[in-house]
């Protein structure tokens, strides 16, 4: 995972908006957003600017690309931690795509049952 992918991920967990993230760091909404999409280098004093936004190390932010990152988000009154693996993400991805295909498989199964229900009910009426 890129760095500017990581402060998107990391603003999202946060829900922030771009703009928000703007504010903070002192930038125009669309200069944040270009460094978002990785059009924008960015320097190493607006990358600490950036994890002390997020209340990281800088570390954080730039090691162990395409492979984990690790990252804490708190405040006073609670602290959350996300620790993320790119093959962990791809097998929970795939887990869930297998619940959704199951849950299709279902409710098509509850619709053929209902039409079964109608269809009864209706032989039952006109006797």
């Amino acid at each position: 995972m890129e760095v500017y992918d990581k402060i998107r991920v990391m603003r999202e967990i946060n829900q922030w908006s771009q703009e928000e993230m703007a504010e903070k760091l002192s930038m125009s909404p669309n200069g944040y957003a270009k460094i978002e999409r990785g059009q924008s280098s960015i320097n190493l004093d607006k990358l600490q600017q950036i994890a002390n936004v997020f209340n990281i190390d800088m570390g954080e932010l730039i090691t162990a690309q395409d492979k984990s990152f690790f990252f804490s988000i708190g405040d006073h009154t609670n602290n959350n931690s996300y620790f993320g693996v790119s093959n962990i993400l791809a097998a929970e991805n795939k887990k869930l795509n297998s619940l959704l295909a199951m849950k299709d498989t279902l409710l098509a199964q509850k619709d053929d049952e209902i039409k079964a229900l109608k269809e009864i009910i209706e032989l039952l009426k006109s006797k």
